[in-house]
């Protein structure tokens, strides 16, 4: 196996090299997003005009621009990490496998006591350590990054390209695009058709996180004065009022502007209502979801990764 390991590692220099540069340039750049922190957060602090004793003046703020820089530079290295399940499974299905199928690279080594079984294990095998260990430090390193997390500078925690690239649900989109890459290469043993199919695979199953997240693990519902006043931190999925017939009306904004509680109980009376009613993720549901979404991912991983051993087997036999 260390054979093949080698092997592999030189069929596909150009891509190790790739992705070697892409980690050192997020590494270099995230390194310096933490060093400019402070000066990040400075420059969306609170000013006064003129200047005050406790606060700067707003020219001086304004002046600073580290904070755009800092909140540009996370979000394009959250949005790469993101979208890194796409270009692994393009190359996964076009170079990987499907091109050494199509040129017949594929059976010159199984005629050379190399089984096929071995083959594909070795072209999996290598990336995805590689893929994995530098996707994860990548995360540790965007989340480090983000030093306090500030909200306004590194967005809010449920953000998709922050959701994925904070935590390890990003390991297991790049290992997903691995094994359905490899899959679709094996499927179709040409080139160009491989990168299509893997790259329509997905963006089916991104589209389909994005839309089902949320639903992947009980969301919490507050009634009350609580309803109209969510913490920022709170994903709010659905809102409404109470009626007096007991009936629930979502997205109903009614006495969301009350800005006391004898204002909020006049809003109420006028209005036929009894209650209000909000559903939303916490902040401390980051990790129930995180987990559910990993492990979603990591089965299917797994279930490509099964059917392409199976279909290599079933067509060798």
């Amino acid at each position: 196996m260390r054979g093949l390991s080698w092997t592999v590692l030189r069929l596909h220099r150009s891509a190790v090299v790739l992705w070697g540069g892409a980690l050192l340039a997020a590494t270099v750049a995230l390194i310096w997003m933490y060093a400019i922190g402070d000066d990040a957060r400075a420059g969306i602090g609170a000013c006064a005009t003129p200047a005050t004793g406790q606060l700067p003046p707003c020219s001086a703020v304004h002046a600073i621009t580290a904070d755009g820089i800092y909140a540009d530079t996370l979000a394009s290295v959250g949005t790469a990490v993101s979208y890194l399940m796409f270009p692994v499974a393009a190359w996964a299905g076009g170079a990987l496998t499907g091109r050494e199928l199509e040129t017949g690279t594929a059976h010159l080594d199984w005629t050379q006591s190399v089984t096929p079984a071995r083959w594909l294990a070795a072209r999996l095998t290598v990336p995805a350590a590689l893929l994995a260990s530098g996707t994860a430090a990548a995360v540790l390193l965007n989340v480090w990054a983000r030093q306090d997390g500030n909200p306004d500078l590194v967005g809010d925690w449920y953000y998709a390209d922050v959701f994925v690239s904070t935590g390890p649900a990003a390991v297991a989109h790049v290992l997903a695009g691995l094994a359905l890459g490899a899959l679709a290469g094996l499927l179709t043993k040409k080139t160009l058709p491989a990168i299509g199919l893997a790259l329509a695979a997905t963006l089916v199953l991104h589209n389909a996180l994005d839309w089902y997240r949320t639903s992947l693990w009980p969301t919490v519902t507050t009634t009350g004065r609580a309803a109209l006043d969510l913490p920022r931190s709170a994903l709010d999925l659905e809102h409404g009022v109470i009626t007096t017939t007991g009936e629930r009306i979502g997205n109903n904004t009614a006495c969301v502007g009350s800005d006391s509680l004898a204002d909020v109980q006049r809003c109420k009376s006028s209005s036929n209502l009894t209650d209000f009613w909000a559903t939303y993720h916490p902040r401390s549901h980051f990790w129930p979801l995180q987990f559910m979404e990993t492990g979603l991912l990591l089965a299917l991983a797994a279930a490509a990764t099964a059917t392409a051993f199976w279909l290599l087997r079933r067509r060798t036999a």
